[in-house]
């Protein structure tokens, strides 16, 4: 038997829970691994609180999860090119991977480099592609000026980072907690709330260029008062704005795949990305690691450890 997290209906983390479950099988291509850290992510607490049920629906009892990092227990038919041992990072959309054991299939998975945590390694996916692709669809380059909102999270924390990396001058909009950690990744800090945008404009003072936006809440309309151009602004949460505006909606599925998962596993290798860890908890204590999590202050990410 294994654990994985199950719930039978929506509702708050009350929902959750630890069930002993059968260990499961890997079919032709897929690969059984055994967890050793798995990443929580806002989306799935939508899903599970049913926000999202029109778009994502839940069919029950559901699993949870789609990060994932571990070790390879058992190969299925068909796989050549890894090996039972193997250490690797990867992802589900069967939302499976808060559990002891989660099945893969082996393409979606990419080996986990030297000098990548565990905990880093199992936190990459959703936020590590989505910033990916958020960043990419609002072009920062050399020269330009990007906005950040919601830059300590776990997606904002990995944006401010690309976006530097491309060569741009990078506003952060983050809670006073957080500015001294963005200013040690060389990301100009300010503050969100009331006067954010003259506080935007008196650090950026030849303008913005690009806006990617991870919190909502009014950010689209900001970028546009901003004078940034729809096309290169980008957010990963508000589709009300977006389909107003017309402006991108460039996240996960854009760059969910095992190309980008290594792409940004050798950046954090190369120690050219930080992958932040707010807090580890282990697989009993998910109900915990969900409060935390929706509390929406948290700097990087959350990890479960079963």
């Amino acid at each position: 038997m294994a654990r994985a997290i199950r719930f039978d209906e929506y509702g708050d983390v009350d929902v959750l829970r630890v069930e002993d479950v059968p260990r499961p099988v890997p079919g032709r291509g897929q690969v059984l691994v055994e967890v050793r850290a798995a990443g929580i992510n806002p989306g799935e607490a939508a899903i599970r609180r049913g926000f999202l049920h029109e778009r994502w629906p839940a069919t029950f009892p559901s699993g949870q999860g789609s990060d994932f990092a571990g070790v390879v227990a058992e190969l299925g038919d068909g796989v050549e090119e890894i090996e039972v041992g193997d250490e690797v990072i990867g992802f589900v959309h069967t939302r499976s991977s808060h559990a002891d054991y989660v099945v893969a299939e082996a393409s979606d998975l990419t080996p986990r480099p030297d000098g990548v945590s565990w905990e880093a390694a199992g936190a990459l996916f959703v936020a590590g592609t989505t910033a990916y692709a958020a960043t990419a669809a609002v072009c920062p380059r050399e020269g330009d000026t990007v906005v950040v909102s919601g830059a300590a999270g776990g997606v904002g924390s990995l944006a401010v980072q690309l976006a530097k990396l491309a060569g741009a001058t990078v506003i952060g909009l983050a809670g006073e907690a957080n500015h001294d950690w963005l200013r040690e990744l060389d990301v100009i800090p300010v503050a969100y709330g009331d006067g954010v945008l003259e506080r935007i404009k008196e650090a950026a003072p030849d303008g913005v260029h690009a806006f990617v936006d991870t919190f909502g809440s009014g950010y689209v309309e900001l970028a546009l008062h901003l004078g940034i151009h729809p096309g290169r602004i980008d957010t990963i949460i508000d589709y009300e704005a977006a389909g107003k505006y017309n402006v991108k909606t460039e996240g996960n599925m854009a760059g969910a795949s095992a190309e980008v998962l290594r792409e940004l596993s050798l950046l954090v290798a190369k120690g050219l990305l930080e992958v932040p860890i707010a807090r580890v908890y282990p697989l009993d204590e998910v109900r915990e690691a969900y409060r935390e999590l929706e509390q929406r202050h948290t700097r990087g990410k959350i990890v479960l450890r079963p």
